[in-house]
């Protein structure tokens, strides 16, 4: 296979919230030109993002409003660094808020207005997240009938991430969390909390994008230059304007369909998926979705050295 042939297979995806860490990303800032690049922007536009990217403290990181901007440099700076060594992405997808750098990869917004929109989302969940705390709970080896029935049974929880084959994951009020995660026990599955703080893809997450639609009124947006899934409807992000800007206020309150993502993609006639971020969750779900994929973890400059490597050759 020549390597024009390779890259016509690759797709990227960028991982969402709750894999941020105290350093991410410090590495394609101090060896890399796009991650000066990216996360000059970024400090440019919120003096003392980049401190707290990289030395913290853990507590203010992992609050949402801070959690998202500094996932988005992040991202961006990796995904951006390895399209300079060479190798280039036909399409993309985003898990939850990977949705944003996705986006903005793949040519719809601007990476300057994608990190105020990351800035604005993240602000407008974690005000909801203070009104109202939520949790987020990894469901293991349950299918998904029985997930919805003891969401339902419990009251207050939906089931609105569904991963991969076997692992859905539901949100929904701080106080019934517990309660839910001793029923997913008593059922006969695995249940895994989360490092979030909100209900996120739950009807609880509207007013955030109600209020987040009247930000976006002020991005300019236009047609991607490769194609980006939406966790959504698990499809290709329309060419319209309009349909684009729905998408994304829509995504806040939906579910995330992401194992009928990849499926879709491979459909499409992607066989190579590099997963770009701070984490390796993505890997997990594409190893269970498509086991006969490739896969690679782009983490750090190391991993990004010898991905670009391996795709090149």
């Amino acid at each position: 296979m020549s390597v024009k042939d390779n890259k016509k297979r690759i797709a990227f995806l960028f991982g969402g919230q709750g894999a941020q860490y105290v350093g991410m990303g410090k590495d394609v800032f101090d060896y890399g030109k796009e991650g000066k690049r990216i996360f000059g922007m970024g400090e440019n536009l919120k003096p003392g993002i980049i401190e707290l990217c990289f030395n913290g403290p853990a507590e203010e990181l992992i609050k949402t409003e801070n959690a998202q901007p500094c996932l988005y440099l992040t991202e961006l700076s990796y995904a951006f660094e390895l399209k300079s060594r060479g190798v280039e992405a036909v399409a993309a997808a985003g898990f939850s808020f990977g949705e944003i750098p996705a986006l903005v990869f793949g040519g719809a917004i601007e990476p300057e207005e994608g990190f105020m929109l990351a800035v604005a989302r993240g602000r407008e969940m974690g005000i909801v997240s203070e009104q109202m705390p939520g949790g987020m709970v990894a469901v293991i080896n349950l299918n998904e009938e029985k997930t919805r029935e003891i969401c339902a049974e419990i009251g207050d929880y939906y089931a609105v991430n569904f991963n991969c084959p076997g692992q859905i994951t539901c949100s929904g009020k701080a106080e019934k969390t517990i309660e839910f995660i001793n029923k997913v026990k008593e059922n006969g599955g695995r249940a895994v909390k989360l490092a979030t703080s909100g209900a996120f893809h739950t009807p609880y997450m509207k007013s955030a994008g109600e209020n987040l639609a009247k930000f976006l009124e002020t991005v300019k947006i236009k047609k991607t230059e490769i194609p980006v899934y939406g966790n959504s409807t698990a499809t290709k992000y329309p060419d319209e304007v309009k349909g684009i800007r729905e998408n994304i206020i829509r995504q806040l309150s939906s579910s995330v369909m992401f194992e009928k993502t990849l499926r879709n993609m491979a459909n499409d006639g992607t066989d190579t998926f590099i997963e770009i971020g701070a984490g390796k969750t993505l890997t997990g779900f594409v190893k269970k979705t498509l086991p006969n994929a490739r896969i690679f973890t782009v983490n750090d400059m190391d991993s990004l050295e010898k991905t670009a490597e391996i795709l090149k050759s």
